[in-house]
């Protein structure tokens, strides 16, 4: 299970709120994760 911030941030890249650019660095791999999911 992704961690819930990472959830929370690919949302936002999702409604183009963020890039993975403005993620931060310990979360960047797992938001990947989820948003290749």
């Amino acid at each position: 299970m992704a961690d819930y911030m990472a959830i929370v941030y690919a949302d936002l890249i999702r409604k183009g709120k963020k890039t993975i650019e403005q993620v931060p660095e310990k979360l960047r791999a797992e938001v990947e994760a989820v948003l290749n999911a």
